[in-house]
C-alpha cells in the first residue's frame, strides 16, 4: 500500500477516503490512534490515506482535483430542477384552491 494523501486531520482523511471509495478505489485511513494520543489538538502529519499500489496514480489524480476545489459541471438545459418544478405547481394549485374557497364564501 502507498500513501495517496497526507491529511491535516482524521476528518479530512476520511473525506478523501470517501471520495476515493466513491470512485472505485479502496482506501484505508491510518493514524487513528496516533492522533488520539495528541488530544483535541489537531495533530498534523499523523493521518494518511493509503491505497493499493495499482490505484496510486488514479488516487493522486482525484486528490489533486479535490485540492483544486473539484471540477465545475455545468447544468444542462435538459435537466429539470424537480423540487422547484413541483413547488411551483403546488403553489399554483394552492392559489387556485384558495380562490375557489374565497368565491364559495
Amino acid at each position: 500500500m502507498q500513501i495517496a494523501y497526507r491529511a491535516r486531520d482524521i476528518t479530512e482523511a476520511h473525506i478523501v477516503a470517501g471520495l476515493l471509495g466513491a470512485n472505485g478505489i479502496e482506501a484505508h485511513v491510518g493514524g487513528h490512534y496516533l492522533q488520539g494520543a495528541m488530544g483535541e489538538i489537531g495533530a498534523a502529519g499523523f493521518t494518511n490515506v493509503h491505497v493499493d499500489d495499482e490505484d496510486l496514480y488514479r488516487a493522486r489524480e482525484l486528490v489533486r482535483e479535490y485540492e483544486a476545489g473539484g471540477r465545475a459541471v455545468a447544468a444542462s438545459d435538459d435537466d429539470e430542477d424537480k423540487p422547484d418544478f413541483y413547488a411551483r405547481w403546488f403553489l399554483l394549485a394552492l392559489a387556485v384552491v384558495a380562490v375557489l374557497l374565497l368565491n364559495l364564501y
